[in-house]
């Protein structure tokens, strides 16, 4: 599964992508960037078009560039995207991956109408973009199986390579009205099964255990921006355990690492903590960032790294449990690998 790590054009350290960096992270495959970031820097945007998006971020061949819609901030601030002037910066700065212009985002605390209305509004869209290139999108909510249907039925949208699946994150973190959790992983099961032959992109869902469930479904990319605002919260992750705070910033609190995952961090392989230390971890200002921000992605890419390994050679279900620490999602993912092996044993 493929690991998209996401950007901030207000800063892009640590160039994780670039081979002449020192955090420079060899198994990264794919960056995304925001259209809304570049809608809000005028002369990154003329850039990016003028040379092509991979030459302006520095992104060298065979590391992929993703672009998100930034739906949530045009629908919050400005209404709608211009259509006209996002197709024009698809054309001209050759994003290798991008979706449709604009998805409205159902949100859990939305009323059945209005999440109608988004369900309604993004179908228009998807619909408008049926040329080559374009990524249909669709949302976790009551309507999920109605997106799945009317992709299906429409001829060139059932074409598509590609189908992007949006809206779960606010269901995962559970914010009020969120849907049950059952629902959500029926979400994921219905999205793969209803589109066996389709490459699936999972919008936001990177982190160390909600990993291991976009796996599980066969998800092929997921993205997420956590490494990043992890490190600016001093926050780092340890393999199969979470979030721990190494750096006091402030207001931020959270639980800090034991005596044993101190050993963990020391003995850590990636580029910042081998060059760093744990001291360079606990940092603070850019420095400190970077080494977190470098060692949470290397952490999240060799989680994903050791799902794949496990997942190959048929081990996953057995090592798991030893592997992955009880945490929020624990109980989700022993529910998931239980319906596998009740289903290999049919």
């Amino acid at each position: 599964m493929r690991i998209v790590a996401g950007l901030s054009l207000s800063s892009l350290n640590p160039h994780v992508w670039k081979p002449d960096s020192p955090y420079h992270l060899p198994q990264l495959k794919a960056v995304m960037v925001s259209y809304a970031d570049i809608h809000r820097i005028p002369r990154r945007r003329f850039r990016a078009m003028e040379h092509g998006i991979h030459q302006e971020l520095g992104v060298p061949d065979g590391v992929k560039v993703y672009l998100d819609n930034g739906a949530f901030y045009f629908i919050s601030r400005e209404g709608e995207t211009s259509r006209k002037e996002y197709d024009e910066f698809v054309e001209n700065a050759r994003p290798d991956w991008y979706p449709i212009p604009q998805d409205f985002i159902p949100t859990p605390q939305m009323g059945v109408e209005e999440q109608k209305r988004c369900f309604t509004r993004t179908m228009r869209m998807n619909r408008a973009y049926l040329h080559d290139g374009y990524t249909p999108v669709i949302h976790v909510s009551p309507f999920l199986e109605k997106y799945t249907r009317q992709i299906k039925s429409n001829a060139q949208l059932s074409a598509k390579k590609t189908v992007a699946l949006g809206a779960i994150v606010p269901n995962l973190l559970r914010t009020p009205k969120a849907l049950p959790y059952k629902d959500v992983l029926d979400s994921l099961q219905h999205t793969r099964q209803e589109f066996v032959d389709k490459e699936l992109h999972v919008f936001g869902i990177g982190g160390t255990a909600t990993v291991h469930l976009a796996a599980l479904f066969g998800m092929d990319s997921v993205d997420s921006s956590g490494w990043r605002n992890r490190a600016a919260r001093g926050i780092v992750q340890l393999p199969g355990r979470g979030d721990r705070i190494v750096a006091n910033l402030g207001s931020w609190r959270g639980r800090e690492p034991d005596e044993q995952e101190w050993k963990k961090l020391a003995e850590c392989q990636c580029p910042a903590c081998l060059q760093h230390g744990v001291e360079g971890l606990k940092a603070s200002g850019m420095k400190g960032f970077c080494n977190r921000a470098t060692h949470n992605l290397w952490t999240l890419l060799e989680e994903s790294r050791w799902i794949d390994e496990q997942m190959a050679v048929g081990t996953y279900f057995e090592c798991y449990k030893e592997h992955l620490e009880n945490s929020t999602y624990r109980p989700l993912i022993d529910e998931v690998v239980a319906l596998r092996l009740e289903r290999q044993h049919l």
